[in-house]
């Protein structure tokens, strides 16, 4: 006699109902930071997307299109290099290397830039839009995988051209119906070498940096001497352009720091006398995320806005290693400009009846109409038309506006 016993049967039902539900569920559910995009925010994000590319294309930044994964020691090195620990990595099953998928735009911008390009007369403008994917998110976004929409501007050293890629990005912006913004001015390279030149030990310089991100003053204050003098006017020259361009102008500064002061003021009054309804601050300090930049640094938010709509900055590319070339951009993030601009709606939708010829319907279309045609015939036209989110019906007397539900 075979016998059962309950308590088993009742785990295995239980176990059966638990493999039931995982198989129902699993085919919705995405890992984190990964998400679907439905309409309309997949519509408004390629809206926000085009536009950008159309103001970017009317400073003569021209588009390409790099792969969405390339070889590891290819696209983590240079400007890639600190992205080493953001990135997926697979193993190319035809070469047997190491691939990595893009966690950032830039880098790929730059390896065009030094060979494909090479040769194309300098300074070169390019303009990207993709996606991006990264090992985990951030606090201020959660999100891994995200568009990119930006623009770089390769060989050139001028401060004008400094100046160009933040002005570009503010109109940019604008055009999309952003008012409210702030761009803030950095220069990594500057607190960088005030802090090499205070020769400290490797221990105190590593927490003299962490008290800076923090802007601890009383962090500051504990090193004493020229690092709680100077650490501590550079953190209050923090603050509105001009003013804090008066204060870091009066420092005494080693001869690096006074340089990259002297660049990021020139930067700041460059783009003042050109958009003085720009909401610019400098903050001398910040240098979090800006680990491979090597000159004036900018930051772009919104009111009322979580997170940074993009940043962009100065760096350097190059090709071998060895023969480096100057470049500065801009990355903006359509996953916060989503949150930051009203819902793009697309307009003139109509619902074409059944029966309706098809000519009728491909005039509408060239006459910039969105139209949605009946498969079958309905009962109640403007009923069915309102259900699809139509604001207008074709008849033969011409086009009816669909009137809200009572």
């Amino acid at each position: 006699m075979k016998y059962t016993c309950p308590a088993l049967e009742g785990s295995r039902k239980v176990c059966k109902n638990i493999v039931i539900m995982k198989h129902s569920f699993s085919r919705s559910l995405l890992p984190a930071g990964l998400q679907d995009l439905l309409p309309p925010e997949a519509a408004t994000e390629s809206y926000l997307g085009n536009t950008l590319l159309d103001t970017f294309k009317s400073y003569g930044y021209e588009r390409v299109k790099p792969p969405f994964i390339e070889f590891e020691d290819s696209l983590l090195s240079g400007p890639g290099a600190g992205l080493s620990e953001h990135s997926f990595r697979l193993m190319d099953p035809i070469s047997r290397r190491m691939m990595a998928l893009r966690s950032d735009m830039t880098p790929q911008v730059g390896r065009i830039a030094t060979t494909r390009l090479l040769r194309a007369p300098r300074p070169l403008r390019l303009s990207y839009g993709g996606d991006v994917l990264r090992v985990q998110g951030s606090e201020l976004r959660p999100e891994r995988q995200f568009a990119q929409v930006g623009y770089e501007l390769i060989g050139s050293i001028s401060p004008h051209s400094d100046a160009e890629v933040v002005l570009l990005s503010v109109e940019a912006l604008s055009n999309l119906g952003l008012s409210n913004l702030t761009v803030d001015l950095n220069a990594p390279t500057l607190v960088m070498a005030v802090i090499e030149n205070l020769n400290l030990s490797e221990e105190s310089e590593l927490s003299l940096r962490n008290a800076l991100d923090r802007k601890d003053f009383a962090g500051i204050a504990k090193f004493g001497g020229d690092a709680t003098s100077k650490l501590s006017t550079l953190l209050t020259a923090s603050g509105a352009a001009d003013s804090a361009i008066q204060t870091l102008l009066g420092l005494d500064l080693p001869d690096s720091a006074r340089r990259a002061a002297a660049s990021l003021c020139e930067v700041a009054q460059l783009i003042m006398q050109a958009s003085p309804v720009s909401k610019l601050t400098i903050d001398p300090v910040e240098r979090r995320g800006f680990e491979y930049q090597t000159g004036v640094c900018f930051t772009l938010f919104a009111d009322g806005v979580r997170g940074e709509l993009g940043r962009g900055g100065r760096y350097q590319i190059s090709s071998n290693g060895s023969n480096f070339e100057d470049a500065t951009g801009c990355t903006l993030y359509m996953d916060t400009l989503l949150r930051a601009v009203k819902q793009y709606k697309p307009e003139k939708k109509v619902f074409i009846p059944h029966g309706t010829e098809y000519s009728v319907a491909e005039c509408l279309r060239k006459a910039g109409w969105i139209t949605i045609a009946a498969l079958g015939s309905t009962s109640e036209d403007m009923i069915e038309a309102r259900r699809l989110a139509c604001d207008h019906i074709y008849t033969e007397a011409g086009l009816v506006s669909v009137q809200p539900e009572e």
